[in-house]
């Protein structure tokens, strides 16, 4: 018998074992579940959902494109849409990851696999919208679900790659219509060798470019090695020895399987609506609010209070920033400068990750003069939240504290709310990272904002109108009213129809 992970009774019921007997294989509950999904078996509001979240990635490779680096990774790799659909998927998931305008959920950055993979496959092989949408769903609870279960671990975010192992085998594979056995035998391959990344390369150079292409090629590599007869092992995430052992300080296997068909991942999707890193998003909204308010005058100081998180991610990119030498990997993940350029411009878009823009003294000079300070309330209101990790730590419960205390230190621990072991209610999801900008200007005036959720990320107004906020990204990235809304009949559309759109979409 296979060595397992400890687990509670009640969890190992929720993942499916029944009393005296041994439960059948993570992946391979997974899977099942997963191969046989269809367009029907899926609630209206998710498959809404889904639909904007592929107009939303498919802006996000239209940003990518326009970036300055999208040339050299295009000249590198080839455009996004090729014959082959194994390179256009590694294409698709570099152009549309890089920025941070890749649309996340709880639990990780999805899109640059879970859309990427099943874009690239249905428009080489001339599939209909329907086929699409059964893909990027499937593809986003698998790749969710694991992502969750390793998520109080050292990996988080866009390091945390064997989300695109997942997302990647699932999209292709759902495409394909591929059996059963196939996805978990590809399964079990890819995460044979799942990926470690060295952030000193990722935020220190241009690896971040790249940082997906690695596990989508892993992933396309399973599924032709899955067809080709070779098997994996079933018990890949769940075994003493497995992925969950190495990838989470505190394991949760009972998370890939619980609520199959009823607990939808896709419904805790967030939508980025401007490129940067996790956490900075309700500060730059704040202070958007604040431009016309300020009339251009001169501006003494700025205060942005945030969570833990938003200072976490500082703090990461902070030994890297040297001003408009700073590699965009690091400026991305950092809070003065997207502030400072809303605050002074009224917008924050691709170009101001990109020359000349980067290169502006002023912008530079306002973000010395912005102080990031610690908010507890705004911890504990991240804390609280389904995603990035409160779902996670809810159910971990008292076996989540030695991650929480480990990442944040005691402080911060003592500031989560009790986990109750029990599953979240994605129906009501929310993705708080709350931020308070206070701009003081030198005549003395003083303005503030505070957001508890940004724009686009999930809570009741994103769930009410994402339709709305993703068909605004796709056109502030160039690209056309019309075809927005043909994509947003996705479910509708056949094999050809669909085929021109995305080459329309992209062009």
């Amino acid at each position: 018998m296979a060595e397992r992970l400890p687990g509670s009774p009640a969890a190992r019921a929720r993942a499916g074992e029944k009393s005296g007997s041994e439960p059948a294989p993570l992946v391979t509950t997974l899977t099942a579940w997963a191969a046989g999904l269809r367009l029907d078996h899926v609630p209206e509001r998710v498959v809404a959902l889904a639909t904007s979240q592929v107009i939303a990635q498919l802006a996000a490779i239209r940003a990518g494109l326009r970036h300055s680096a999208g040339a050299k990774l295009v000249r590198a790799f080839g455009p996004p849409l090729q014959p082959d659909p194994r390179r256009s998927a590694g294409v698709l998931a570099m152009l549309g990851s890089w920025l941070n305008l890749d649309d996340t959920a709880y639990a990780g950055h999805l899109a640059p696999s879970t859309v990427a993979v099943p874009l690239a496959y249905a428009h080489a092989g001339r599939h209909d919208g329907r086929a699409l949408l059964t893909a990027v769903i499937a593809a986003n609870e698998c790749a969710a679900r694991i992502t969750a279960a390793a998520t109080l671990g050292p990996l988080r975010g866009q390091s945390a790659l064997h989300t695109h192992l997942a997302g990647a085998v699932a999209g292709r594979l759902s495409v394909e219509r591929a059996p059963a056995a196939r996805w978990a035998d590809a399964f079990g391959l890819a995460f044979a060798s799942p990926p470690w990344p060295v952030m000193h390369a990722f935020l220190g150079g241009d690896a971040k470019l790249v940082h997906v292409l690695a596990p989508v090629r892993s992933a396309m590599d399973a599924c032709d090695a899955a067809a080709a007869g070779l098997t994996g092992m079933p018990d890949i995430m769940e075994h003493a020895n497995g992925f969950l052992a190495r990838f989470a300080t505190t394991p949760l296997p009972e998370v890939i399987t619980a609520g199959l068909g009823r607990h939808w991942h896709t419904e805790t999707l967030s939508f980025k609506v401007r490129p940067g890193g996790p956490g900075i998003d309700a500060a730059v909204d704040c202070a958007l609010e604040l431009h016309p308010l300020l009339g251009g005058a001169p501006i003494a100081e700025v205060e942005v209070a945030a969570s833990a998180y938003t200072l976490f991610a500082g703090r990461q990119a902070a030994r890297y920033l040297a001003g408009p030498r700073t590699p965009i990997s690091a400026l991305l993940l950092s809070t003065a400068y997207p502030v400072a350029t809303a605050l002074l411009t009224g917008d924050l878009t691709v170009e101001d990750f990109d020359l000349p823009a980067m290169r502006d003294p002023v912008r530079w000079a306002l973000a010395d003069r912005i102080r990031l300070v610690h908010d507890p309330r705004m911890t504990s209101a991240l804390l609280g939240s389904v995603a990035p990790f409160g779902a996670a730590l809810r159910q971990a419960g008292e076996r989540g504290l030695p991650w929480l205390r480990d990442f944040a230190g005691d402080e911060i621990a003592a500031l989560a709310p009790p986990g109750d072991g029990g599953p979240p209610d994605f129906t009501s999801a929310s993705k708080a990272t709350p931020a308070r900008v206070v701009v003081r200007l030198a005549d003395g005036r003083t303005f503030s904002r505070e957001r508890d959720i940004p724009i686009g990320s999930a809570g009741p107004d994103t769930r009410r109108r994402h339709r709305e906020l993703v068909s605004e990204k796709f056109l502030a990235q160039g690209g056309d009213l019309a075809v927005a809304g043909e994509l947003g009949e996705l479910a509708e559309l056949p094999a050809e129809r669909l085929r021109r759109l995305l080459a329309e979409a992209l062009r």
